[in-house]
């Protein structure tokens, strides 16, 4: 576990689509991605309230809206930099189980529609969308769990 959690373990498994893991090593590799995910997904809920305010409730220059906003343009970097560790730790998972590697980003693509939808959802306000977006989360769901099954809980060829 040491050698995994060393610098050049980090490099290999983050960084490098090359090679072949285990369960307990994805294991290892996913916990602290999504753990850095779950606290910045909480900060991010704490000042969302702030960046929905508009010129008619605050100044022009409001100092927690602008924090909101830079926080959030961090906030996509870090999800974007996480999702690319997850897929290229996932492909040497999915190489273990003889699966096609590209397999990897099914669950950061599925989790990129659902938040678009998300997004889109109430700016349109047709139950059409409303549909789309329900339907998205239940693929992002699939996703997930298909990703926790093949790669977390089925055994590899090492």
């Amino acid at each position: 576990m040491a050698s995994v959690l060393s610098g050049e373990g980090l490099r290999f498994l983050y960084r490098n689509e090359e090679g072949v893991i285990g369960r307990r090593v994805w294991w290892l590799g996913v916990a602290p991605l999504a753990s850095i995910l779950f606290v910045l997904t909480a900060i991010w809920f704490v000042l969302e309230p702030f960046a929905k305010r508009g010129l008619d409730e605050r100044a022009f220059l409001d100092p927690l809206t602008l924090a909101a906003y830079i926080y959030l343009a961090c906030y996509a970097f870090a999800v974007i930099f996480i999702a690319v560790c997850f897929v290229m730790l996932s492909m040497k998972r999915l190489r273990d189980r003889g699966r096609p590697p590209g397999l990897a980003g099914v669950a950061p693509l599925a989790a990129l529609l659902a938040g678009a939808a998300n997004w889109v959802e109430p700016q349109v306000g047709s139950p059409l969308v409303s549909t789309i977006a329900l339907l998205s989360w239940l693929a992002l769901g699939l996703a997930v769990a298909w990703s926790v099954i093949e790669m977390g809980l089925l055994k590899g060829r090492s």
